[in-house]
């Protein structure tokens, strides 16, 4: 294969779920732009985006194919791999986008010591049981055929914990802090990565992480400053910063990267 191919994913089939939050549409481009076909999927109580139907209105219902199911649900996500298999063939790719982020909403916030453990437990559940589920299920299919890309989407605050400041001018009591699970369960998704790409590199699924740091989507001002003066780039990440490291990770040009974590965070962590 000459170098000009390595990321064309034409006729692949490329799995993604949480596809209708805020990261799903900006996957399903990158994706469908390279040439792969898209089933997405999202939780039977979420609701289509704008981007999302104008991403399936442009590419249509040969290239895009959208089912519900709960990631915590196996015999749902069993049925999925099904319709998946029905629409589009064994999945190529796979990328776990779905889980719960904890951004600040009014009368939400806590003090650490007093975090109840109804509040921290369902981001633990649904950002790592169900990531691991939808691994098993559609990872064993591709580990049949011997051939695959598996992509979890992690998190900065995987890796380093959240700067409080950030968050201190945000009008709450008590102050609004980054609740401890979210980055709890996205630093336990690094680990399955190692942990599922040690096993089945083998059988010649690859599996990696990617974690962006913060991306522009609705934050406030003074958040993007701080962020934005905190980060060497100086600025949040903006949809085509994600695109590239994606298909770098789902195609051919990464064919000997398994079990890495791809941090696209514009060098928050390198000072």
């Amino acid at each position: 294969m000459g170098y000009d191919k390595i990321f064309d994913l034409t006729g692949q089939t490329a799995v993604v779920t949480g596809a209708l939050g805020k990261l799903g549409p900006i996957w399903l481009e990158a994706l469908l732009s390279f040439g792969a076909n898209v089933f997405a999927m999202d939780h039977p109580d979420a609701k289509s985006s704008k981007r999302f139907n104008s991403l399936k209105d442009e590419y249509g219902a040969k290239r895009v194919h959208l089912a519900y199911a709960d990631i915590m649900n196996r015999a749902a996500l069993v049925k999925a791999l099904d319709k998946c298999v029905d629409n589009f063939g064994i999945p190529h790719i796979l990328v776990n986008n779905a889980g719960i982020d904890l951004p600040p909403e009014p009368g939400a916030s806590y003090a650490l010591e007093d975090i109840p453990e109804e509040k921290f437990m369902p981001a633990l559940l649904v950002n790592v049981s169900g990531l691991f589920q939808v691994t098993q299920v559609f990872g064993g299919a591709m580990i049949k055929q011997g051939r695959g890309s598996i992509i979890n989407i992690g998190s900065l605050y995987a890796s380093v914990s959240p700067n409080k400041a950030l968050y201190d001018h945000i009008d709450c009591e008590p102050p609004f802090i980054k609740p401890p699970a979210y980055g709890a369960s996205k630093a336990a998704v690094l680990n399955l990565t190692r942990y599922f790409a040690t096993h089945w590199g083998s059988k010649g699924v690859r599996v990696n992480a990617l974690s962006p740091g913060g991306v522009l989507g609705g934050q406030d001002e003074e958040f993007k400053r701080k962020f934005s003066e905190r980060t060497p780039l100086g600025r949040l990440a903006v949809a085509e910063d994600l695109a590239g490291p994606l298909v770098f990770l789902a195609s051919s040009a990464s064919s000997y990267v398994t079990g890495v974590n791809l941090p696209v965070e514009g060098g928050y962590t390198a000072w």
